[in-house]
């Protein structure tokens, strides 16, 4: 079992590197530069959290999971969350704040990109392309997979050739081998899934046991989260931590360059961390909120914004479920929880069917008695409580498993975040609001996804199948709202993350992506930051800083 490390280090008064957010994206930057001898300070509101803490080897963990490690941080309201007006969206983001980011938390589903997602604007003529392609970012996906002992078959015929994942799938089980023979009969695209979850014993982390507990902390330690694969290297080639951080404001000196931050301590207290380079990653709803917080007289709009796109072209992954009922036993309470299989059968544009882009689906368990009941709720009470409830939970524990879409969400300029005008954390700083709404494209994209998952479903032989056809809470995927491009007046930063208006300041998360892809975008997220970060170690003679 992986233990913590706890090293206490002076903050130098003037840090070479400031990165905000200690999670997936500013993990990664933050081994990278301690690692090439940069003095490096990180700001993290959040906490470590020991895996000892987890529930998924308690019997109580589909209890706890409700509230204590619920995704929702409106619904957890731990002391490092920050509250988020959501009365204007469809879907609830989903977060956590900690060291390790939400790889706490997430499936640990480890996807590329396609290469046509790069290329959205010259295939379909809709959104943007991105100013790199697939294969520019090849290189860093495959050294993520190293880095995060990745587990997956290689070859799979949805993707160019590449070298094999360094770990070997975990295993399908009963649910992954009952979704494939549905998938055969129709001929249509399966592939064991990949995930960031070790599958047999990696340095300190042990392989996967199969709790089926990714969604709330893995206790094994098996899943790669940032905290155990970034952290510990990061701290002991010399980087220094701050946890209890929150960040309110991003400083810039008289010649509209970065300064560093003012952060509040657990204890309430003001300070200041200066640093000649800021990097900012703290994800798509945290990055436009701390960049819109830190308006000036020069940046009367907020930092970097003289786009006017901080904050917008949110994207959030819409998710649809059908879930299928089998007579079989399939043991569907086992993990990964992590993805059994996935299907790029129908990711691409097809005009015929009447919208664009497509969706990625994956298999995964449906969990425990409790998890199974809440994790679809909005039945009628009759239907799900008393006497039904016992007929339910008997006809259908461990017998279903679920056929998840993520569907592509295009870019939308109305779908953004903003300060809220009332709404504030619990240090007094102004909380995010959230404005998104579904889209015709995404709704024609779902409904016919949904159809075919459920033919998938009748084609393994279910005796019934359920539809989630918008799930609330499905906001994992923070993208868009601080986006890249070669054009100063229509993104926010360069291919590198750079601020066009602040050469001082990058972005590295989520926030940055041009489009969304239909795929789990964190592998995504953590090779954008590998490559940012090694540009930037490689033009730090060229780089502009503040005095």
């Amino acid at each position: 079992m992986v233990s913590l490390p706890v090293l206490e280090r002076p903050l130098p008064d003037v840090a070479d590197v400031l990165v905000i957010g200690a999670g997936a994206s500013g993990s990664v930057a933050v081994k990278e530069l301690a690692e090439h001898g940069f003095s490096v300070v990180c700001l993290e509101q959040g906490d470590w959290t020991p895996p000892s803490s987890f529930a998924g080897d308690k019997p109580e963990w589909e209890l706890i999971k409700q509230k204590t490690w619920h995704p929702n941080p409106n619904v957890r309201s731990g002391p490092s969350d920050y509250p988020i007006d959501t009365s204007d969206s469809d879907v609830n983001p989903l977060m956590y704040s900690a060291v390790g980011g939400s790889t706490i938390l997430y499936a640990a589903h480890w996807c590329r990109f396609l290469p046509s997602d790069f290329r959205v604007h010259s295939m379909d003529g809709i959104a943007d392309d991105w100013p790199f392609s697939y294969a520019d970012l090849l290189p860093y996906y495959e050294r993520m997979d190293r880095d995060v002992a990745a587990s997956g078959l290689g070859d799979d015929p949805a993707y160019p050739p590449g070298a094999p994942f360094p770990q070997p799938p975990l295993p399908i089980g009963k649910i992954g081998r009952k979704a494939a023979e549905g998938m055969d009969k129709l001929g249509w695209h399966w592939w064991p899934g990949p995930n960031s979850i070790a599958s047999r014993p990696h340095g300190d982390r042990s392989p996967c046991v199969r709790y089926g507990a990714c969604l709330t902390g893995c206790p094994q330690g098996a899943k790669a989260s940032t905290d155990l694969t970034h952290w510990p290297l990061a701290l002991k080639a010399g980087a220094r931590l701050v946890t209890g951080a929150r960040v309110r404001e991003i400083t810039v000196d008289d010649k509209g360059l970065a300064t560093g931050a003012i952060y509040v301590d657990r204890d309430g207290v003001e300070r200041r961390q200066k640093a000649a380079v800021v990097i900012v990653a703290a994800n798509g709803v945290g990055t436009p909120r701390l960049l819109q917080l830190s308006e000036s007289a020069r940046f009367p709009d907020g930092l970097a914004n003289s786009s006017g796109l901080v904050g917008k072209r949110l994207m959030m992954h819409p998710y649809a479920a059908v879930v299928g009922t089998y007579e079989d036993d399939l043991e569907s309470w086992l993990g990964p929880a992590g993805q059994s299989i996935q299907s790029m059968e129908f990711y691409e544009s097809d005009e015929s069917r009447g919208f664009v882009r497509g969706a990625k689906w994956n298999v995964m368990p449906t969990g425990g008695p409790l998890g199974m009941r809440s994790g679809y709720g909005g039945r009628p009470v009759e239907e799900s409580w008393g006497a039904n409830f016992h007929r339910n939970v008997k006809q259908n524990f461990g017998r279903s498993f679920e056929w998840g879409i993520i569907a592509e969400d295009l870019p939308d300029e109305a779908n953004r975040v903003v300060l809220d005008e009332q709404l504030t954390d619990s240090d007094g700083i102004a909380a995010p609001k959230i404005v998104y709404k579904s889209s015709d494209n995404t709704t024609k994209l779902i409904d016919f996804h949904i159809d075919r998952a459920r033919e998938a479903h009748e084609a393994a032989g279910a005796l019934t199948t359920s539809t989630t056809r918008l799930m609330r809470d499905c906001g994992w995927h923070l993208l868009g709202t601080a986006r890249m491009g070669e054009d100063p007046s229509t993104s926010v930063v360069d291919q590198w993350g750079r601020a066009h208006d602040v050469p001082n300041l990058y972005v590295i998360d989520g926030s940055v992506f041009v489009t969304s892809s239909g795929v789990n975008p964190t592998a995504t997220i953590m090779a954008l930051a590998l490559r940012s970060v090694e540009h930037l170690i490689a033009e730090r003679g060229n780089q502009a800083v503040s005095a």
